[in-house]
């Protein structure tokens, strides 16, 4: 039993990550889309050029069923008496097929999903620039008062900071706003005025 739940809790995690990946890679325009998968078909039965996440799909199949051969050990194990069980050969096989499983849907991940996965920049960038979060690299600039008024006008408005503080009120320069939103600064904040 103990073999079995190991098993099935390397499926529940595969199922999470699987779940992930679909989530991230959703689109091709209303969805997340911050990855792109490898195309492995032509497309959808239903939506031509769409990529739809097959080997993720695969793999939370697979998944799902080591989770329902766990609980056949399970209740195999409980039906014996005393030092008998009549149920070890569906236990054997429930094993067995456990591990194959999960064994080819993790090097089915692999091979035709993960090694071929890419960051979809231009739309994560754009997540980024168009987030009203990011105003806090202009406290160091405004104040805390100033930034939250420019997050509202941001927030009820649907324009960009960049709109704001750039394109409209000049608070800023585009060399100034560069400076401060590059790509560096974002990931390890210096604020610095």
């Amino acid at each position: 039993m103990t073999l079995s739940s190991a098993i099935k809790g390397l499926a529940v995690k595969m199922t999470k990550v699987c779940n992930d990946i679909r989530l991230l890679a959703s689109g091709p325009r209303c969805g997340l889309k911050e990855i792109n998968l490898p195309q492995l078909q032509p497309g959808s039965s239903i939506m031509p050029g769409k990529v739809n996440p097959v080997a993720a799909e695969v793999a939370n199949q697979a998944s799902f069923l080591a989770i329902g051969l766990d609980t056949t050990v399970m209740l195999a194990a409980s039906a014996g008496q005393l030092e008998l069980n009549v149920m070890e050969p569906v236990i054997t096989f429930a094993l067995y097929t456990q591990m194959k499983v999960m064994t080819n849907a993790c090097d089915t991940l692999r091979t035709k999903l993960v090694e071929g996965v890419t960051a979809n920049t231009e739309r994560c960038k754009d997540y980024v620039m168009n987030s009203i979060g990011i105003v806090t690299l202009l406290k160091p600039h405004f104040g805390y008062q100033k930034c939250a008024a420019i997050a509202k006008e941001g927030y009820t408005t649907g324009k960009s900071l960049h709109q704001i503080v750039v394109d409209e009120q000049h608070l800023m320069t585009q060399a100034e706003w560069d400076a401060t939103f590059n790509t560096q600064n974002l990931i390890h904040p210096k604020f610095v005025k």
